[in-house]
């Protein structure tokens, strides 16, 4: 018999050679050319069909109609509900909580919606899914449970329940039989998710998709399944806390980087509705290197507490680490102080943490981060009752960031008396019971806290 013909196809990037090599030639990864059969097909050229052009304003724009899963901070990071026809892919470490989450959704979904929601499984046996519902006491009466890892038999089986919801658990199990190379492999994972997008958006149904994630963090399998789906959610936070957030990385229907804070207990994953809570510290002292500030995650503004801890050091590389922000932003945040403050941290390790496990990725942050410094620098105290926000740019002046107001009201429902905030952020009307003072510089802002001797 001929052999058939294969090609080589890089689980990293999804780039394919017609030869095995060590390195990827595409991102350059080592060890992740995989062996794919091709499938050939004939070339028929034109087929003489014609497909239908419309005019886009004349396309009538509806609202798709949203479907509550019983959860609200899950209802939030996918933008107010469940879609009908849209694919959600979860992705997270070992352990965070994605099996358990989408077990309590579709236990809710099962007693809301008309339909039985399908649990198709394709790691776990129907004993251990049954034993983790008893755990979580779910009512799963009318859940419907499959035990299959071929494609083909789970659409089969789909096209006959008619389940609104489906969840996959997981999406590297899963293999269609076109291909002959094992599943997990790039082309299974491609292949099998292309067919299920495609009978999501034949049936109208809803399809979770779980997936791996690799040691760094990113869903494991080609990139090009994150373009493929419509809503892209990752669990973030320690698997040795209990606090789990959610957050959106892509949504076609909703607002990206919206977070769901979750606890998980021993009967699941519980819904915390005031966020900014658990993420402020629990001392009832003012201590050095603490300060708290108001970030804003898709809509909603949270308020966080930023620590910085400044000490000596007797290496001629001082370290600098940063827990929830980025390490490169630190260093030029350190750096402006240096050249804008008159402060100095060359000689000196700099830590820097956000508490409660949440990331951080916006600017606004800056001041916050600078203030925590010089308060661990000077070993002074920050006011339990100041919030501060704002970015700091490299000419030390204090740049406006978004959501400004959104973000003073949520601190003034917390309590907080005084805020120091960028000069472009003061509202024309204040906030009743807080102070605001706005600022247009870096050393304006620390004179405004500190009482600073060298200064420039």
């Amino acid at each position: 018999m001929p052999r058939k013909k294969t090609t080589y196809t890089c689980n990293k990037c999804a780039a394919t050679t017609s030869k095995w090599a060590g390195q990827c030639p595409d991102c350059g990864e080592w060890s992740t050319l995989e062996e794919t059969p091709i499938e050939e097909r004939k070339i028929t050229g034109y087929s003489g069909f014609e497909a239908t052009v419309s005019l886009l304003g004349t396309i009538e724009a509806t609202e798709k109609s949203r479907m509550s899963t019983g959860i609200a901070e899950l209802d939030r990071v996918l933008g107010g509900g469940l879609v009908g026809g849209s694919i959600i892919l979860i992705g997270g470490d070992p352990g965070i909580g994605k099996s358990t989450l989408l077990l309590q959704t579709i236990s809710k979904l099962s007693q809301i919606s008309s339909t039985c929601p399908l649990y198709v499984t394709g790691e776990e046996s129907p004993q251990q899914v049954s034993l983790r519902a008893q755990r979580l006491g779910l009512d799963v009466q009318r859940v419907k449970l499959l035990t299959e890892t071929l494609v083909e038999i789970i659409l089969s089986t789909a096209q006959k329940e008619q389940p609104k919801v489906m969840v996959i658990d997981s999406i590297q199990t899963i293999h269609t039989e076109i291909l002959q190379s094992a599943p997990g492999a790039v082309a299974q994972v491609r292949e099998s998710a292309a067919q299920l997008v495609r009978y999501a958006k034949q049936s109208n149904t809803a399809i979770f998709l779980v997936g791996h994630v690799t040691k760094e963090g990113a869903l494991a399998g080609p990139r090009i399944l994150e373009h493929m789906v419509d809503t892209v959610l990752y669990f973030e936070g320690d698997t040795g806390t209990r606090f789990r957030v959610i957050r959106a990385i892509k949504n076609r229907f909703g607002a990206i980087n919206e977070l769901g804070v979750f606890a998980m207990t021993d009967k699941g994953l519980k819904e915390i509705n005031n966020p900014s809570a658990i993420f402020l510290s629990r001392n009832e002292a003012e201590v050095p290197g603490s300060v708290i500030m108001v970030t804003h995650e898709g809509t909603r503004p949270l308020l966080v507490e930023v620590q910085a801890l400044v000490d000596e050091t007797r290496n001629p590389n001082p370290r600098r680490v940063a827990l929830g922000l980025e390490q490169n932003r630190l260093a030029v945040l350190l750096a402006v102080l240096h050249r804008h403050g008159g402060l100095a941290t060359s000689s000196k390790d700099v830590f820097v943490n956000v508490v409660g496990g949440v990331k951080i990725s916006e600017t606004g942050a800056d001041l916050a981060v600078l203030v925590a410094v010089l308060s661990s620098l000077q070993n002074a105290t920050v006011s339990k009752g100041l919030i501060v926000f704002g970015e700091v740019g490299l000419a030390g002046e204090i740049r406006p960031v978004p959501n400004g107001v959104e973000r003073l009201r949520e601190a003034a429902k917390h309590g907080f008396k005084r805020a120091i905030i960028p000069k472009s952020n003061a509202p024309a009307e204040g906030i009743p019971g807080m102070e605001i003072v706005p600022v247009c510089r870096l050393v304006d802002a620390l004179h405004s806290i500190f009482t600073i001797e060298n200064v420039n």
